[in-house]
């Protein structure tokens, strides 16, 4: 936590170069889509295959590998190999700190 705050403050009084404010606003574009969203809140507090993901938010498979693969790049979440299937997880507590942020936000 630390180390977040110490960038924080240095950002606060140093105009970060273009290609934060780039690599920032590809991140809000990542957000933007309800999709995305809906997986990410999936992943809340749980690991879980594309299966159970396309349950959860009923979706086809490849609709919701097409978002993951969007989230990937963007480093929201992570996943591992449990035998043949495929695990997803949120890349770490950032992405639900931003999401919680958000919600208190939109709910004042």
């Amino acid at each position: 936590m630390g180390k977040d705050i110490d960038i924080f403050e240095k950002l606060k009084t140093v105009l970060p170069d273009d290609k934060m404010f780039q690599d920032l606003s590809e991140v809000f574009k990542v957000f933007s889509d309800s999709t995305r969203i809906k997986i990410l809140w999936a992943l809340f507090d749980t690991e879980l295959s594309v299966g159970e993901i396309c349950d959860q938010i009923s979706m086809s498979p490849s609709a919701v590998s097409h978002q993951l693969r969007t989230l990937k790049q963007a480093r929201l979440v992570k996943f591992r190999r449990d035998g043949k299937q495929t695990i997803y997880s949120l890349d770490d507590e950032h992405v639900k700190t931003i999401i919680e942020q958000v919600l208190i936000h939109i709910n004042e």
